[in-house]
C-alpha cells in the first residue's frame, strides 16, 4: 500500500566521476512499501546514482531527500536506511561471526515491534537481551539463523547475502537500497532470494530501490522499473518499461534478453 508521502525524492541530480558525467538531470520518487529497480547497461550509472542517493559519494547538482529531509540533514533518520553494496569486500581472516556482523546493524534507539512488553527505561542487561533476540530474529526470517556462529569468511556467496539481508533487519527500516545485491549467486539463488525479500518487503512495509541486471526477476517482483543509461531513458510499471521498444532504446541494438528456467 502507498501513500502520498514519498519516502525518496531526488531532483535533477547530475553526478561527475572526476571529467565523465556518470548521471545526468534525474529525478524521481519513491513512495512507501514499493519496489523499484534501476536496469541499464554496464556503464549507465546506476551504482553512481544509488551511491549518490545515499550520500556515499558527492552529487555536482539537484537535491535529494528521505522520508522529507535534505539526505545532508537525516540525522538519526540515517538509520532508517539500509544498503546491501554489490561487492561486500573484507579480508576473511578477520575473526567476526555471522552473529557479531548482523549486531552491528543494530541501534538501540530506533522504534521497533516490541516482542513483549517491556518498561520505558531498560538496564543494560534487559537492553543486551533485547539486542540478541533481534539478531535471533533477523536471522531466522532470513533463514541463515544456522550460520549464527560461523565465521563470516567461511559463507558462500549466497549464506553471506542472506546475513547482510539480516543485517538490514535487525533494526526497523523504512528505505533499502540493493546495488546488484544478488551479484555472485546462481539463477535459483537469486529467485530464493528474491521471494524471500518480497516477503520481508511486504512484512516490514520497506520501500526497496535496487539495481539490477536481471530483467525476468525485476519484471516478476518489482513494482516499477527506471531505466538509465546516463539519464532516465523511460520509467514505469515492469508491462510498460521493460518493453522491447524501451529496452532497445536502454541499452543498445545489440541487447538480448535472455530468460531464465527455474522452478
Amino acid at each position: 500500500m502507498t501513500n502520498d508521502f514519498p519516502v525518496l525524492k531526488v531532483e535533477r541530480l547530475t553526478v561527475y566521476q572526476g571529467s565523465y558525467l556518470a548521471v545526468r538531470d534525474v529525478s524521481f520518487e519513491l513512495f512507501s512499501g514499493t519496489n523499484t529497480a534501476i536496469v541499464g547497461p554496464n556503464g549507465a550509472g546506476k551504482s553512481t546514482l544509488v551511491q549518490s542517493v545515499l550520500d556515499l559519494i558527492p552529487r555536482s547538482a539537484g537535491k535529494i531527500e528521505i522520508l522529507g529531509r535534505p539526505i545532508t540533514r537525516l540525522g538519526n533518520l540515517r538509520h532508517q536506511l539500509g544498503y546491501m553494496p554489490q561487492n561486500f569486500i573484507f579480508d576473511r581472516s578477520f575473526p567476526i561471526c555471522v552473529n557479531e556482523l548482523v549486531g552491528l546493524g543494530w541501534v538501540k534507539e530506533v522504534k521497533r515491534k516490541p516482542l513483549q512488553a517491556t518498561p520505558t527505561k531498560r538496564s543494560f542487561g534487559e537492553s543486551s537481551r533485547e539486542k540478541s533476540a533481534a539478531i535471533a530474529e533477523a536471522l531466522r526470517r532470513t533463514d541463515a539463523y544456522h550460520l549464527q556462529n560461523q565465521a563470516i569468511g567461511t559463507l558462500s556467496g549466497g549464506q553471506l547475502k542472506r546475513v547482510l539481508l539480516a543485517y538490514c533487519l535487525v533494526t526497523p527500516r523504512q528505505l533499502l537500497v540493493l546495488d546488484e545485491a544478488f551479484a555472485g549467486v546462481d539463477v535459483q539463488g537469486a529467485a530464493d532470494f528474491y521471494t524471500l525479500l518480497n516477503e520481508l518487503k511486504q512484512e516490514e512495509g520497506w520501500t526497496v530501490l535496487q539495481v539490477s541486471h536481471d530483467i525476468d526477476m525485476v519484471s516478476r517482483y518489482c513494482d516499477r522499473v527506471i531505466c538509465l543509461n546516463q539519464t532516465i531513458v523511460c520509467t514505469g510499471v515492469p508491462e510498460v518499461a521493460l518493453s522491447p521498444q524501451n529496452l532497445l532504446a536502454t541499452y543498445s541494438p545489440a541487447f538480448r534478453r535472455y530468460r531464465h528456467y527455474h522452478n
